[in-house]
């Protein structure tokens, strides 16, 4: 039987941040993952010369893990403009950044949606974890409407920006997720400004796996594990249609809706989202800014030119949008016909022309974040078996590269005798 000193399953953020670190410490490291690419959540199809991410998603280089750990730089990251449009009843606003975008700050400013008594609200919501982030972390959390309702955030900017920009974040437009979590994400958004690595999202994980194999790291695609056998001589890996593995230590860092068939340990809620992907032959604006619906007249939370931000996620000439819906609990999602109407309004102009070329369902797409936050979990689910992930974090990038860093320094500490039994999760 092969066997190993240590065994990662699953190929995403966590696992592959985990095993670089513990292959830099000189450890026998092997990953198995089960599809054809390392990434997880992270992936990136070319499909008819454009780049689809598996679902809209950002990379913001505010993150500290990722400026840790990311060459951000070799990403070639195309950014996105530090603002919104925002569709209303009378026309689209925009907001944008004062330091990223000054010369749209008169355009701010009449965009009807900044009162005073609501910015000095929100200064008071999200002013003291911009400065000191620890402060979300200390005293008693609660949900988001509960977190605003307290502060004060109450009217225009609040229901047409903060909603449904943040639905789509967090993919909960319920205001249940928790208030800290929220608080340190706006903190994220106000330093950095994401975007997309040129060759799209996945080129992430592809980085983290040639960091992990420049440290005599072994990554093995297209392997199942299918179970996990616990023995006097170690861990026993069961592998779909390959033979059974043996480590002294296993990391689990797979998807939370995955886990319990692995080792038992429930799941963690999640939430879902609908990313739909057109080519438009003439796009319905220059600017690559994030549009959003102020009036809420549909299923669609935000949409944008991806092509115009990042050109290079179309071919010359052609140009690439995205819209992202919430995907309900219970499947289905809204339907093309009603989306097209949606972005119709959103856009104020004829979507019909425009070519679907890809819908995403991601039914797991984030683990969910309610009160209160929980910014660590336990490493250890039995001897020599750990459990990594964004659920077991933050539901971020900056939660999933802090996940596997920290299960793999548990697992240096217990290597070396400095195990804490306390941190043992017990299963069910």
């Amino acid at each position: 039987m092969d066997a190993h000193e240590v065994i990662v399953v699953g190929a995403g953020l966590a696992g592959l941040r985990c095993t670089s670190v513990l292959a830099q410490a000189g450890l026998d490291v092997v990953v198995l993952e089960a599809a054809e690419a390392v990434g997880g959540r992270q992936r990136t199809d070319a499909v008819d010369g454009f780049l689809l991410d598996r679902g809209f998603q950002l990379l913001n280089p505010a993150y500290p893990a990722v400026g840790r750990w990311v060459d951000v730089r070799a990403l070639g990251l195309q950014q996105f403009p530090g603002g919104v449009q925002v569709r209303r009843d009378r026309g689209v606003a925009t907001l944008a950044h004062p330091l990223h975008h000054p010369r749209l700050l008169p355009a701010t400013l009449r965009s009807g949606l900044l009162s005073a008594r609501e910015l000095s609200a929100l200064a008071r919501w999200a002013g003291p974890t911009i400065v000191r982030p620890r402060t979300a972390l200390t005293g008693a959390d609660a949900s988001l409407a509960t977190g605003w309702r307290r502060a004060g955030v109450l009217g225009a900017l609040r229901a047409e920006v903060l909603e449904p920009f943040l639905a789509g974040v967090v993919a909960d437009d319920t205001l249940e997720t928790s208030d800290a979590f929220v608080r340190l994400l706006i903190r994220m958004f106000a330093l950095g400004r994401p975007g997309v690595p040129e060759h799209g999202i996945q080129a992430v994980p592809a980085q983290l796996a040639s960091m992990a194999r420049l440290m005599g790291a072994s990554i093995r695609l297209r392997h199942r594990v299918t179970g996990l056998r616990s023995g006097a001589r170690g861990t026993e890996i069961a592998v779909a249609g390959a033979d059974t593995l043996r480590a002294q230590t296993v990391v689990i860092a797979v998807g939370s809706e995955a886990v319990p068939a692995l080792v038992g340990v429930p799941s963690a809620q999640t939430r879902g989202l609908q990313t739909w992907w057109f080519e438009a032959e003439v796009p319905p604006t220059e600017s690559g800014m994030l549009r959003l619906d102020g009036r809420r007249s549909g299923p669609v939370v935000n949409t944008a030119v991806m092509s115009n931000a990042a050109p290079s996620y179309a071919p010359p000439g052609r140009h690439l949008v995205q819209a992202t819906c919430l995907l309900p609990s219970t499947g289905g999602g809204p339907v093309e016909t009603v989306v097209r109407r949606h972005l119709g309004e959103i856009w104020g102009g004829s979507v019909a022309g425009w070519h679907l070329i890809r819908r995403d369902d991601i039914p797991h797409a984030l683990p969910a974040q309610t009160a209160p936050l929980r910014p660590t979990r336990p490493a250890r689910i039995r001897d020599g078996v750990y459990l990594a992930g964004d659920h077991r974090d933050t539901a971020s990038i900056q939660g999933a590269l802090v996940s596997g860093d920290r299960i793999a320094r548990a697992v240096l500490r217990d290597r070396a005798g400095a195990g804490a039994p306390g941190e043992v999760t017990p299963p069910g």
